[in-house]
């Protein structure tokens, strides 16, 4: 076995091994079109190997060579329809077909041309070239900059330049006088052996993009009430944190919110009916607390709420719209005319000791509210608003 026809049969490998991975990321990624547009493409790519042993090997090399040729370029464009998805950079069917079909017209006008030719390899590898630095520029201009986005765009546009390299290679080793010949020259190796390497590390970033977005993902569900819909403690906790080291030393307040009776409300109408005024409220102060506020259901009838740059008057005041936006709820799987209450508790954040002596002072607040009868505001350090 030849040291050209050695790299093939790896290249194919790993064309299949990350065609298979990309195949299981995406039943797990939300970008599950994108990935399987990558393992398709990686997987017709890798059918060049087969292509590429039957054009030196069959008596028919002029076919085979054009389908080894199609294979890559096909790949190629599947792996940049998928970047245009992943990356929200449209790339209509009907543009990557016409992208196809000039590539190959491409290779059947000079597919007659001396090989010997020092253009012959620019214009073979040129549809490559242009297909890799299209996607290339879809990953530079869309929205997402983060470090892995600029690596990938960079390891992209490396393997663009490899194709013009691989023709600037053939130009000066030559590429074999047919395309039966090509796999016994140096070029041939030295052509393979760069492949092996770029088609790892586009694979490698391609996979990293989308099991970072996979985590991403986990992790804000980890951090969120499935049945609220809002930040769940930790997520609360963690949202809080970083708005006091955004802002400052300034001063925050902190609501505490308790619905009222809301065991009997299970008993009376059922779970569900208690799981919906739970969705209800959730949405209602999602709405009402202000665009800059964080909320979030922190136990089973408790939710909080985190005023960033608020003096206590308006929190109080919020409480008061919250309150009163409680009772207009219209709950499903309750009565008509049913009216869902709840009590609050406020206190003023101070820079120095973060959220938590706030929030201690508000549930003290709240458990005023409680007793003091419920439906109710009430201000820290049991002054009634």
């Amino acid at each position: 076995m030849s040291a050209a026809v050695l790299f093939l049969v790896v290249n194919f490998l790993i064309g299949l091994c990350f065609s298979a991975v990309f195949a299981v990321v995406s039943i797990y990624s939300r970008w599950r079109s994108a990935a399987l547009l990558f393992s398709a493409g990686l997987f017709i790519a890798s059918l060049t190997m087969a292509f590429e042993l039957a054009v030196a090997y069959s008596n028919n090399p002029r076919l085979w060579a054009t389908a080894a040729y199609g294979t890559v370029l096909a790949g190629l464009v599947l792996l940049h329809r998928g970047i245009a998805e992943l990356y929200g950079r449209p790339f209509p069917a009907w543009v990557a077909i016409s992208t196809f079909l000039a590539g190959m017209a491409v290779f059947i006008v000079i597919r007659d041309l001396p090989r010997s030719w020092w253009g012959y390899g620019f214009l073979y590898q040129g549809p490559y070239a242009l297909v890799t630095f299209a996607a290339t520029a879809r990953v530079l201009l869309s929205d997402r900059k983060k470090p892995i986005d600029i690596v990938l765009a960079i390891v992209l546009a490396v393997s663009g330049l490899h194709f013009l390299l691989k023709a600037a290679l053939a130009a000066i080793m030559g590429p074999g006088a047919t395309p039966s010949a090509y796999i016994s020259t140096n070029y041939a190796v030295m052509s393979q052996s760069i492949t092996a390497v770029l088609i790892v590390a586009v694979g490698l970033m391609l996979l990293a993009v989308l099991t970072l977005d996979i985590m991403v993902v986990e992790r804000g569900r980890a951090e969120r009430d499935g049945l609220s819909g809002l930040a769940n403690r930790i997520g609360f906790d963690k949202a809080v944190k970083l708005a006091i080291k955004k802002r400052g030393d300034r001063q925050h307040a902190v609501i505490l919110c308790d619905l009222d009776h809301f065991k009997a409300i299970n008993d009376t109408y059922g779970h569900h009916a208690g799981d919906m005024v739970i969705n209800a409220f959730g949405t209602m102060i999602a709405a009402q607390a202000g665009g800059d506020a964080i909320v979030g259901r922190i136990g089973g009838e408790e939710f909080a709420v985190f005023l960033p740059d608020t003096p206590i008057a308006v929190a109080v005041a919020v409480a008061e719209t919250l309150r009163l936006g409680a009772r207009k709820m219209m709950v499903p799987g309750l009565p008509g005319g049913f009216v869902v209450t709840a009590s609050f508790g406020v206190a003023a954040s101070k820079p120095s000791d973060g959220a938590q002596d706030a929030l201690h002072q508000a549930d003290a607040a709240l458990y005023s509210a409680k007793r003091g009868g419920r439906d109710c505001v009430h201000q820290a350090h049991g002054l009634a608003a």
